[in-house]
């Protein structure tokens, strides 16, 4: 909160008690009151009693009128903004701003008398008509700012001073005023021709928000030069292509061919459309600063990729700048219904300031085009502006009109200075109009007749711009006339190139020169995976860090048998899950490759098993033992998330995106909790490979098991995966022993391809009492697709019940009960890609059994559709499984000990 805020009363004791604070020390007051009594005598003409000898008799009502206008001032500073003229196409609605000289006892009569006050906007003593004129002209011109809500006094006061000081200056030279023609030009043109060359075609153009291109290189270039390295932008489809073109670089030739319908012939995979697709580049400011560029590529779910984004930049600062996040800069461009609409904006602005998720602040622009889809913006949110959510970090908001480009420029270049010097987010709202409906073939006029009644015949901001350039002299209309001719020859060149069959490279979009060692995947990479063993030196050397304390930790009295625990199962040579899954991440960062995981209580882990970070019983001091292995390894990162599955799962994937050395996992509470996610696996997880190309090593972690803990806690439906699962495009897993979680684990980054991997981990089974391995399956073995039976007598066996997961914890204690050497369990481990060599190489043990596949789940869920579709139906005798039903499980204890138990006599009956 300002802490002076309440001057705006007037309180002449507050008033004094500010003046005695500040000739004690006048850092002590703020900036403004400190110029306000430096160049005010006011000892003089307010404190009247203990006043210096000889001081004169104040005018009380001219002080009081000082202070009202002060409060003017403020109020402009906090209000302003409800007064701007930021709408380009409709008048504003009355948001009673309070702004009028009457509010503050103030009126004309007082216009052209001098005040102190002026000092407060750096303008010195001015007539109130000065101020007035000034206040207007920084605060309700074509730009409203938004940052009075800004807690931190400094950060306020950075702001303040540049906005008063910058606006009222601001004045381009001839030079930049022609780059900004030239973007405009640039933008305006490529979308008229493509709009005359591909009549109807979707497109998703940027008509009306042609500014965004003069922003966006404001961005870029001043970022540059601050010394940013990297930028990754995210965003939709509007204008995607214009900011392939005339930001990011890419070819004419190119995006023509993508109209042309033709199919790349080095393309991977299916392909997207052309308007999600990404790109990277190089970008050199006109001052010479080199800063390179991607564009994330996007489905049609708005803001999706935002957390994508910003993962991908916190990886590409740890892993080239040491963890410097000013070098790597997230740019994300929303629309105004999005941006207001989709839960997934909250969920990632919310992370802005946390520790395992901070970028280094990002910058927003928004394309306020008015309408979302085909909903007007009154219909589209309850809050004033569609930017509201950037009150929740004090982020300033700077809402600007998209036909006034300087202006635009202006404020951008703020935001990129902003974030450069406080780490933070910035938001700017361009506010604009869409020219067109949703795409090209679309017709506005059926939902917005009044608004496009306006748009019709409204100027375009290139045109716009050009006339106020020639009224100033600054330009002469021919040379406009000249660039446009020169650009539409251009582009007609480039598209008889294309028309011609001269074909452009197909550039697919670069990630890091470390993605270029790794190769596409084939189907004879999952016949048999590769080594992943580590030697008896690493397996102690890991042993010691994570069964040793600091000396003078504190450590809880459970936490003290959780180590102890761990020195046994080495000492026995028998490790449990938990001990497996840490020497899989300690022996990763002994070899250089980072470990980053995340999620709900990850820490401990869901279940209290894992105990990777621990906290001093008396300071909480945070000791993770996987970090003091040896002085030449690669650091873990391990963060309990906020509440939030959609954003954080994008945020991990979008981390392996951009580092493909690094172990990247996100675990889920419960695994149904993936549900909350969907979007990001549907869009991104099982498809992005075929899209676009790109490859992803991440781990997804769901437990899941049928433990009588209700529909929401048993089901991390399988079947969701497997039905997305396709073309070797993940892999999907139920593991069973802690050997395999370790080798599936290093199986990610041993592979010279990366894959998603799902794995939908036990939970009852974490502590049972068999779930162990012998330590030579750490130091000989390597993942099994198929686990076979040890129990059952070959000669003798006239069943193969085949499962997965828990379930065959119970089906073992049945068969071992019994003495049942009869029948045989095999488990599938591996799910997809299908392991069908392993599996037939286990059934022909048993060549003359009946086959029963054996599953927990309801008929209608888990693993047996996906089998019959991959194995055959006809190999299998019966499917023994719950009865088909609409919710994964019951809710009642007693009912599932008993479905529990009649699956299990099924089975061997």
């Amino acid at each position: 909160m300002d802490p002076f805020s309440y001057v705006a009363n007037a309180d002449t004791q507050v008033i004094a008690d500010l003046y005695e604070a500040y000739k004690q020390d006048p850092n002590s007051v703020d900036s403004s009151w400190r110029d306000f009594f430096k160049g005010f005598d006011f000892s003089q003409t307010w404190l009247g009693e203990g006043a210096p000898a000889g001081a004169g008799s104040a005018d009380s009502s001219h002080v009081q009128k000082e202070m009202a206008v002060i409060s003017l001032i403020k109020a402009f500073r906090s209000r302003g903004h409800l007064l701007s003229k930021t709408n380009p196409v409709r008048e504003r609605k009355d948001r009673q701003p309070r702004l009028a000289l009457t509010d503050y006892a103030l009126s004309d009569a007082d216009l052209d008398t001098v005040f102190q006050a002026g000092t407060f906007l750096a303008i010195g003593p001015a007539t109130l008509r000065q101020i007035q004129d000034a206040l207007h002209k920084i605060y309700a011109g074509t730009i409203g700012f938004e940052y009075s809500y800004i807690r931190e006094v400094a950060t306020k006061e950075w702001l303040r001073n540049k906005i008063e000081k910058e606006a009222l200056a601001f004045n381009p030279s001839i030079e930049k005023k022609k780059h900004i023609l030239e973007k405009l030009n640039e933008a305006v043109v490529f979308e008229n021709f493509l709009g005359t060359k591909y009549l109807g075609q979707k497109r998703f153009g940027l008509e009306g928000g042609e500014s965004t291109i003069p922003g966006l290189d404001a961005i870029i270039n001043t970022s540059a030069d601050l010394g940013v390295k990297e930028a990754m932008i995210g965003m939709a489809h509007r204008g995607r292509l214009n900011v392939l073109a005339n930001i990011m670089h890419k070819s004419y030739e190119s995006i023509f061919d993508g109209f042309e319908g033709n199919v790349p012939d080095e393309i991977h995979g299916d392909g997207d459309v052309k308007y999600h697709l990404g790109y990277s580049s190089k970008h050199i400011s006109p001052n010479g600063s080199e800063i390179s560029l991607k564009l994330a590529p996007n489905p049609s779910h708005l803001e999706a990729v935002n957390p994508l984004v910003e993962g991908f930049c916190r990886a590409s600062a740890d892993a080239h700048y040491h963890g410097d996040y000013s070098k790597v800069m997230p740019i994300l461009i929303h629309g105004d219904a999005a941006v207001a609409g989709q839960g997934i904006v909250y969920e990632v602005t919310q992370m802005a300031k946390l520790k395992g998720y901070s970028t280094g602040g990002t910058i927003h622009f928004v394309i306020n085009n008015q309408v979302g889809f085909t909903t007007d913006f009154e219909d589209a949110r309850s809050a004033i502006y569609c930017t509201d959510v950037a009150k929740i970090i004090d982020a300033p908001v700077f809402h600007v009109n998209g036909d006034d480009p300087e202006a635009v420029v202006f404020v951008s270049r703020i935001a990129a200075e902003f974030r450069q010097e406080f780490g933070r987010d910035v938001f700017v709202d361009m506010v604009c109009y869409r020219r067109n409906g949703h795409n090209e073939s679309d017709e506005p006029r059926f939902t917005q007749p009044t608004l496009y009644a306006n748009i019709t015949n409204h100027p375009n901001p290139r045109e716009i711009y050009i006339q106020k350039l020639i009224k100033q002299g600054e330009i002469e209309a021919k040379l406009a006339e000249q660039m446009d001719a020169e650009f539409k020859a251009e582009l007609q060149a480039r598209l008889d190139l294309v028309k011609q069959k001269v074909r452009p490279p197909y550039i697919p979009l670069k990630l890091d020169n470390a993605w270029s060692a790794l190769r596409y995947s084939t189907e004879k990479d999952f016949e048999k995976s590769p080594k992943t063993a580590i030697s008896q030196a690493v397996v102690d050397q890991v042993a010691k860090a994570i069964t040793t304390l600091p000396k003078g930790f504190v450590a809880l009295k459970q936490i003290e048998k959780v180590i102890a625990d761990r020195k046994v199962y080495f000492e026995k040579g028998e490790l449990n899950w938990a001990t497996a899954e840490l020497l899989a991440y300690g022996s990763l960062l002994v070899e250089g490759k980072a470990v980053r995981l995340s999620g709900q209580d990850v820490q401990r882990g869901t279940f209290s098993h894992r105990h990777a970070v621990l906290h001093d019983a008396n300071t909480n001091e945070n000791y993770s033992s996987l970090n003091h292995i040896s002085d030449k390894q690669e650091q873990a990162q391990i963060y309990n998330s906020l509440l939030s599955e959609y954003g954080v799962l994008g945020y991990e994937f979008g981390y392996a995106l951009a580092n493909p050395n690094s172990l990247v996992i996100w675990e889920a509470q419960f695994g149904d909790f993936a549900n909350g996610a969907q979007t990001m696996i549907d869009q991104f997880v099982s498809s992005h490979e075929s899209k676009w190309g790109t490859q992803n090593g991440l781990v997804m972690l769901l437990p899941h098991g049928y433990e009588g803990q209700g529909p929401e806690h048993s089901n991390a439906r399988p079947e969701r995966f497997l039905q997305l699962a396709a073309e070797n495009n993940m892999v999907i897993a139920n593991l069973t022993t802690p050997a395999n979680i370790f080798h599936a684990l290093r199986r990610q980054l041993t592979w010279e391809f990366r894959k998603p991997l799902v794995v939908m981990s036990p939970k009852s089974i974490f502590r049972h009492p068999k779930v162990v391995s012998k330590l030579d399956a750490f130091t000989k073995g390597s993942f099994q697709e198929v686990i076979g039976d040890d129990y059952a007598d070959k000669a003798k066996v006239k069943r193969v019940l085949i499962c997965s997961g828990k379930v065959y914890f119970d089906l073992l204690d049945r068969q071992e009960k019994d003495k049942r050497k009869d029948v045989a369990i095999i488990r599938l481990e591996q799910l997809h890609p299908f392991p069908t060599k392993q599996v037939e190489a286990e059934l022909a043990k048993y060549k003359s059994a009946e086959i029963f596949y054996v599953q927990e789940e309801p008929e209608n869920m888990g693993y047996w559709s996906y089998v019959i579709r991959e194995f055959g139906w006809s190999r299998f005798a019966k499917l023994v499984a719950r009865k088909k039903s609409a919710s994964p499980a019951t809710g009642f204890l007693k009912v599932h000990g008993e479905e529990q138990a009649a699956l299990i006599n099924r089975a061997f009956e």
